[in-house]
């Protein structure tokens, strides 16, 4: 059993805005394997007050009321909030049994931290989305990064932190399109509501990502970063000496260089070995979940 917190700029539903958090939410609440302790919300997709606003509204119309939900701090300006208060706390209480699951600024991250010099060294492993190697580049057109990007100091704290790190950069999520034939396995099962809560919270992002990369359909970023912790076999193993300052980290960039002696050594897979396998494994967790 996973013990997980997610850290997250969920925006699943706003408009214009992506929806992978949500996805990744809904994976989680799906998956017998995982112990979901809590969620976090931070800045990243859109300011805090949009995301927190927004994942408390899927709460409700998924009826969570269960699970808690902590908001986070709106920018690097102050990292201290309920949410880096709560991670500090429960990385102390769980001390080498919580993975943390960030998607989104690591701001919360530094946070917490700041809070508990020990908050690194007291979580299992923190499995990240964000970076990138070289240009992201979607259909000739070159995509920003933005996770790392939105506070680079505190995404260089946590990747050279000595917690163990996997980070799914945007390179190997281009692998998870969520296109027309996975939209095609929605509509066959339109008898399940989480199927149709799914469509009807996607389509729009589905339309945009369309207009604006002429493409039919949208990555999945997040979702990748949350299959690796409960199916790491799916991923290839790729242990790197990253050399990233937080001058580099403004723009997202993994700077790699395996003979640096003054770099951290960061897991930074790159493939996904069998697409099918992964897209079965997500709609069968997305099944499980109740509306």
């Amino acid at each position: 059993m996973h013990k997980i917190i997610f850290d997250c700029d969920n925006t699943m539903g706003v408009k214009n805005c992506d929806v992978d958090d949500g996805l990744t939410l809904l994976y989680l609440l799906g998956r017998e394997d995982i112990d979901l302790l809590g969620v976090t919300t931070t800045f990243g997709n859109s300011k805090i007050d949009i995301v927190h606003k927004n994942t408390e509204k899927m709460f409700d119309e998924l009826k969570i009321n269960n699970l808690p939900l902590y908001k986070g701090a709106p920018s690097s300006v102050n990292r201290q909030s309920e949410a880096s208060q709560y991670l500090a706390r429960m990385a102390k209480e769980y001390p080498g049994e919580i993975t943390l699951l960030a998607t989104g600024s690591l701001t919360n991250l530094l946070g917490a931290y700041e809070l508990d010099s020990d908050f690194f060294s007291n979580l299992k492993e923190i499995v990240l989305m964000g970076g990138i190697t070289k240009p992201l580049i979607i259909n000739g057109k070159n995509l920003d990064e933005l996770n790392f990007s939105c506070d680079s100091k505190a995404s260089y704290e946590v990747l050279s932190s000595d917690a163990m790190v996997t980070v799914l950069t945007g390179h190997i999520c281009l692998q998870a399109l969520f296109g027309d034939n996975e939209y095609k396995r929605l509509m066959e099962r339109d008898s399940k509501k989480i199927y149709q809560y799914i469509r009807n919270k996607t389509i729009d992002w589905f339309e945009y990502v369309m207009n604006e990369f002429g493409i039919q359909g949208f990555y999945n970023w997040d979702i990748v970063a949350a299959v690796y912790i409960t199916h790491p076999q799916l991923f290839d193993r790729k242990l790197e000496k990253v050399v990233s300052t937080p001058e580099d980290l403004k723009k997202g960039y993994l700077k790699i260089n395996q003979e640096s002696y003054s770099g951290y050594e960061v897991n930074i897979p790159t493939r996904i070995e069998d697409i099918n396998r992964f897209n079965n494994i997500v709609f069968e967790a997305w099944g499980r979940v109740k509306i």
